[in-house]
């Protein structure tokens, strides 16, 4: 049974979903004014692996929810001196806002594809939810917990009492602690906008009961989830894609709402962004709102924050532009817990490109067996050879203890120590070459590595076997063979240059314990 670290209770809990039939998760997407950068993608693998146990490890139907961040997104809570990044990124593009965010949303989602992340059932943007906010609104206002000043809508963390409760910020320590700068037009300094006034220049805004203007960062979470999450629509409505019309218009009734069971983030999203989602969607409809909140921690850069300041924001394309594959990147962050602050460096990523290397290459070997796709119709059967009790038990050990650390707060790192460890002792028992290995072994254990790969996402049942590949053309063999001279010259700068010229022919090196390799691109 799944047990999770819940950051609302601090504690770590038996996971008991709210809806026998249907899991629930939301997960905070991309803001789309730029590249999303590694560290997001930390938070959303961490999303990826909850999604990928409940699904294939403990059979459950699962709807997952990312939003799209198109508007509202301020670079500071303030009506003053905040500004839309979307807007902002448009200014300095000389292009318009949704032609910036359009841009960045798809290439978000090629970054996802090429991280392996199971796409989202829903990708809903903001701004196709302004009517679904505009209703929340008038809701919060109805109840007392909102109030209308110069056309802007503010929420009263005053009128909330259990404010504070996930991230500790509570009022009392709120207001002992470093103060805001008065805002004239909120009571209170923690008091969050849910509706702004926009000037007469503002790129982006819409008709209102209040004013002509645009929402707060926080309510677009709150109305995406429990439009898209709600009871009404995950029965009546199909799966949606980016690409395809929108749902039909679900009016919000906080008696049809139902409590999600998981909501993830980075951890900086805890407060106020989290803080304030719980506010304003208990405070509309007098449920509970998450069940279990998961977070993520920092991704760190050679021990700093990442920052394009300090010429250390790294990008996808940034890793890829470097020859590393987009799966070494996945296997060395599930090689952190999610609750553990990791430090990013490219020694760390060579490491995990060797390590992802390895399994692939035991993947391989396995195929390799004589007679391996003849035992098709015997997968699972273990024919009578010498070594048969100790696959039995080195194969029923692997399993339990996998499933095992993913039971225990998505404990990746242990559970791709226990691929490791199989690997091991399959080629103890077996030799490196599988001699001993009859080809209903080989199938046994190679479709457990499939099953482990379900959750970890390394794309294991994608590789190539070296037969299928593409030839290499000439010229790139000659070069990968001139670069591995070098390197045996230690002309390590000579064999950088060559690495480059191979990757503009759309091949990349790959270094290993065993020697370079090819691979296709």
């Amino acid at each position: 049974m799944l047990q999770i670290h819940n950051t609302l209770t601090k504690q770590k809990e038996k996971f008991i979903p709210v809806d026998k039939k249907l899991v629930r998760i939301y997960v905070c997407g991309p803001t789309v004014y730029d590249f999303a950068h590694i560290g997001n993608f930390r938070s959303w693998l961490t999303a990826d692996i909850l999604h990928r146990w409940l699904h294939y490890g403990l059979g459950c139907q699962v709807r997952l929810v990312k939003n799209i961040t198109d508007v509202g997104h301020l670079t500071q809570d303030d009506i003053e001196a905040g500004e839309d990044k979307i807007e902002r990124a448009a200014k300095k593009q000389a292009k318009t806002p949704q032609e910036i965010a359009r841009f960045f949303e798809q290439a978000f989602l090629q970054d996802e594809a090429q991280f392996n992340i199971l796409p989202a059932e829903v990708y809903p943007r903001a701004t196709d939810n302004i009517n679904q906010m505009i209703t929340i609104i008038k809701t919060l206002l109805d109840k007392d917990l909102a109030y209308e000043k110069n056309g802007s809508i503010f929420y009263d963390v005053t009128k909330f009492k259990k404010y504070g409760a996930l991230s500790g910020n509570t009022l009392d320590k709120l207001e002992t602690g470093a103060r805001l700068e008065p805002h004239p037009d909120k009571k209170h300094p923690y008091d969050f906008a849910l509706w702004l006034k926009a000037n007469p220049d503002h790129l982006l805004q819409w008709n209102s009961p209040w004013s002509r203007g645009y929402p707060g960062w926080h309510i677009e979470c709150s109305a995406m989830s429990m439009r898209y999450l709600s009871k009404v629509f995950s029965q009546t409505c199909p799966t949606q894609s980016l690409t395809k019309a929108r749902t039909p218009e679900i009016n919000f009734n906080p008696d049809k709402f139902q409590t999600i069971d998981f909501h993830t983030g980075g951890e900086d999203n805890i407060f106020p962004h989290h803080e304030n989602e719980i506010a304003q969607s208990e405070g509309a409809t007098n449920k509970q709102f998450i069940k279990y909140w998961l977070h993520t921690k920092h991704l760190l850069v050679d021990g700093q924050k990442m920052s394009k300041s300090l010429d250390n924001f790294y990008t996808l394309r940034n890793l890829i532009a470097k020859n590393y594959n987009p799966l070494a990147f996945r296997l060395l962050m599930l090689s952190s817990h999610y609750r553990s602050q990791i430090n990013f460096s490219f020694k760390g990523l060579d490491q995990a490109q060797t390590a992802l290397n390895r399994i692939t290459d035991f993947v391989l070997s396995l195929r390799e067996v004589p007679h391996f796709y003849k035992s098709e119709g015997r997968r699972g059967n273990l024919e009578p050879t010498i070594t048969d009790n100790t696959l039995h038990s080195v194969i029923t050990i692997a399993q339990k203890d996998f499933e095992s650390n993913l039971n225990d707060d998505l404990n990746t790192p242990q559970a791709i120590a226990v691929v490791f460890d199989f690997i091991r002792d399959i080629n103890k028992t077996t030799g490196t070459e599988h001699t001993s290995l009859s080809p209903a072994n080989a199938k046994t254990i190679y479709d457990l590595m499939i099953k482990f790969d379900k959750i970890l996402g390394l794309g294991l049942d994608k590789i190539q076997k070296p037969e299928t590949q593409d030839k290499i053309p000439q010229k790139v063999q000659e070069l990968f063979n001139k670069r591995n001279q070098a390197r045996q010259q230690k002309n390590f700068s000579l064999a950088d240059n060559l690495r480059q010229q191979i990757s503009q022919l759309g091949y990349r090196v790959l270094d290993t314990d065993q020697g370079s390799k090819l691979e296709k691109m």
